[in-house]
């Protein structure tokens, strides 16, 4: 564990710089920027807030200045400086505008009250990673799956354990991005939580009815943007698999880094904290069986021995509520979390992989173009000695024309064209011939090839064009799709800059979170555990004195004065060969 920690390459220092970006794109995480709407204006963050998981983080300073100008009622709530929490009061089953029942989540975000079904909790997540795609987006509850609606059917949307646990996680999601200070701005996640709001209608309305299909053909910053769709729309799209030439070492360091995190809790961690809250649960049903066994045997017997055998019985209740109780806390407050961190590295895996992608487009656009560039001067070279052919031919031609007119000749050469018809000075091979070949109408063809040699006569006319006007055309098309090869090329290192510098400085705030969540995480385990042997300690003390009230056996020798009872638990064991034998 010492070297994977030491493989981090997050940075976990609160006063690192991010790295340095082009002039146009210099990105602070928790400083104010010109977005591109007033929802998304940067603010300090506000105060800890009070509740005891997700943690806070030491991401969150105190509140020194106040953002000023709101876009609505929910923006100026979140930012008001107060210690604040978004809740999920209840979970409701409803069929409201719909023919199947579902089960509606009741949100209270200060004085407005929003409702909202699992799917809508989806689209607000998703929106939000393709207006953001540089950002770590807090994840949601997965899905059930196919086995629990094969083993439920119809019940699996009324269990109310699963219910219950998406409460929890759906009221955590929300309040990571309300502590966002990026995601807390933004006006979209606002209007979910306005209950007056329609969320069709949003969904359906800017900016989320201007985000592209294909996020890698967007600028990073404004994926809504639409002012450079033609720049963009020269990028290509590689997959994420595409190796690259020059690969940032710290994007190396990072993914490598995630990949054992991801390792680490999917695999060890949360198969061992699954299997221990089997047994747990397990252990708190043989409780709950042996208690209510003793209480039945109780009332079998009388006197001390009665009361000794029901206060053990109930110890052995108290030990099962405890540990109940126990099993919904460790649940809460570590295996869920546990769940939600394995889910944030697949999460993050996919944002390293989006900025893969754009470093590798910014590298195919660079060898688009060359190659764009190397066409071009093939092209202009052609057109060179195309060029040059034609000044050779045009001074051949000057000469021709010249040679029957010059004095060596005499007259005879220009009396014949005068004296004899044009047909027949011209030689027969100097016919006109048609500009591209075509089939002999005299050849014997084979049976089915007239078709196909009209479609060839067809098509070699529709191709034969002038060499020269096709090789300007070429010229032309090719100096456009340079320039706009060079406009995509100059988005593309912009937004290469900006991915960059924005990944790496919110990988610098989850992993400030990530250290606060998992102290608490531990913190919490440890006081459940403590919590857990206090009670039941005190129960079983409690017995412990109602089992001393019952006599000794009658039978049993006196003990001499040289012999004292050994301390502690084995001295207070009968001797039972004693009581078998009659002693």
């Amino acid at each position: 564990m010492d070297n994977f920690e030491e493989e981090n390459p997050f940075e976990t220092d609160v006063d690192r710089v991010p790295s340095e970006t082009s002039s146009t794109f210099k990105v602070n995480i928790s400083a104010p920027s010109s977005p591109r709407h007033p929802a998304r204006v940067l603010s300090p963050t506000s105060p800890t807030l009070s509740r005891p998981f997700p943690s806070s983080g030491t991401n969150r300073h105190p509140q020194t200045t106040y953002k000023s100008d709101f876009c609505c009622g929910r923006d100026q709530w979140l930012h008001s400086g107060e210690d604040l929490e978004i809740l999920i009061t209840d979970a409701q089953k409803t069929s409201l505008n719909s023919n199947t029942p579902y089960i509606t989540y009741i949100i209270r975000a200060g004085n407005a009250e929003a409702r909202h079904r699992y799917s809508e909790f989806e689209s607000l997540r998703s929106s939000l990673v393709k207006l953001y795609p540089t950002l770590i987006i807090p994840p949601i509850p997965s899905k059930q799956t196919i086995g629990d609606y094969a083993t439920k059917q119809a019940k699996a949307k009324e269990d109310t354990a699963m219910i219950a646990r998406r409460k929890r996680m759906l009221q955590t999601f929300l309040n990571r991005i309300a502590r966002h200070p990026i995601l807390s701005n933004e006006h979209v996640f606002h209007r979910f939580l306005d209950g007056e709001v329609s969320w069709t209608e949003v969904l359906h309305s800017p900016p989320l009815s201007l985000l592209p299909k294909n996020t890698l053909k967007a600028p990073s910053h404004n994926p809504t943007d639409q002012s450079a769709a033609s720049a963009y729309a020269a990028l290509p799209s590689p997959s994420a698999t595409h190796p690259l030439r020059n690969p940032d070492q710290r994007s190396v360091d990072s993914e490598i880094f995630t990949n054992k995190f991801a390792n680490h809790l999917s695999g060890p961690m949360e198969k061992v904290t699954r299997r221990t809250l089997k047994r747990w649960s397990e252990n708190a049903q043989d409780y709950s069986e042996l208690g209510a066994a003793l209480n039945g045997y109780s009332l079998n017997e009388n006197g001390a021995l009665a009361a000794a055998m029901e206060k053990t019985g109930q110890a052995v209740d108290t030990t099962y509520m405890s540990t109940t109780r126990l099993l919904q806390e460790l649940e809460q407050n570590f295996s869920e979390p546990l769940h939600e961190y394995a889910q944030f590295a697949v999460i993050i895996k996919k944002l390293l992989s989006y900025r893969h992608q754009k470093h590798v487009q910014y590298e195919m656009t660079q060898d688009a173009l060359e190659n764009k560039r190397e066409m071009l001067e093939e092209y202009e070279k052609s057109e060179r000695e195309a060029k040059r052919l034609d000044e050779a031919l045009s001074k051949g031609r000057v000469n021709g024309l010249r040679s029957p007119g010059s004095p060596a000749e005499g007259g005879v050469g220009q009396s014949q064209p005068q004296n004899q018809p044009q047909d027949e000075v011209e030689e027969p091979g100097s016919a006109y011939l048609p500009p591209h070949p075509g089939p002999n109408p005299y050849k014997r063809r084979a049976p089915g090839m007239g078709f196909l040699n009209a479609l060839s006569y067809t098509l070699h006319g529709m191709m034969d064009v002038d060499p020269e006007t096709a090789r300007r055309s070429g010229i032309s098309k090719t100096r456009e799709t340079i320039s706009q090869l060079e406009d995509a090329l100059h988005l593309s290192a912009q937004d290469l800059k900006y991915s960059s510098s924005t990944i790496q400085a919110d990988l610098d705030r989850f992993q400030r979170q990530k250290v606060a969540d998992l102290r608490e995480m531990t913190i919490s385990m440890a006081r459940i555990h403590r919590d857990w042997c206090k009670k039941n300690l005190e129960a079983w003390q409690a017995a412990k004195k109602e089992i001393e009230k019952i006599p000794d056996h009658p039978n049993k020798r006196p003990l001499s004065p040289e012999v004292r009872p050994v301390p502690g638990p084995s001295g207070l064991r009968r001797d039972s060969t004693a009581t078998v034998n009659g002693r």
